[in-house]
């Protein structure tokens, strides 16, 4: 379970994920399993509020355990986006590294009113 030496990589390799918050549940946004051989740089990760009227909490946070485990830290917690409106929770000034067995849930205050948008890095 260690992280790649950023040194000597062989691929890096962009990617963006999005989803759309249909619950007030932890919803898992992205993992990174034990043995991936892999790490994670996370570029940004942007909360769009897509109901024109009412406002909407989000809260993330990072498990120390891959798929959501784990004791999990939080990144944002139950910071308000308003209607109509998007927040930058981690910009790439920002970044975080993902390193194996460890994950980013996130969390809406409103089902059906919050959308994911992850930008990150695989690097290996």
């Amino acid at each position: 379970m260690a992280a790649p030496n950023v040194v000597n990589v062989s691929t890096i390799t962009g990617i963006t994920t999005f989803l759309s918050l249909t619950s007030t549940n932890a919803t898992l946004l992205l993992s990174n399993a034990a043995s991936s051989g892999k790490i994670l740089k996370i570029n940004s990760i942007i909360v769009a509020n897509v109901d024109g009227t009412n406002s909407a909490d989000i809260t993330v946070r990072l498990h120390n355990a891959a798929a959501g485990a784990g004791t999990s830290f939080a990144l944002a917690s139950t910071i308000a986006v308003t209607a109509d409106s998007s927040l930058v929770t981690l910009d790439k000034s920002s970044s975080i590294y993902l390193e194996e067995n460890r994950s980013i849930t996130v969390t809406a205050s409103a089902a059906n009113d919050l959308d994911v948008v992850c930008s990150y890095e695989e690097i290996s």
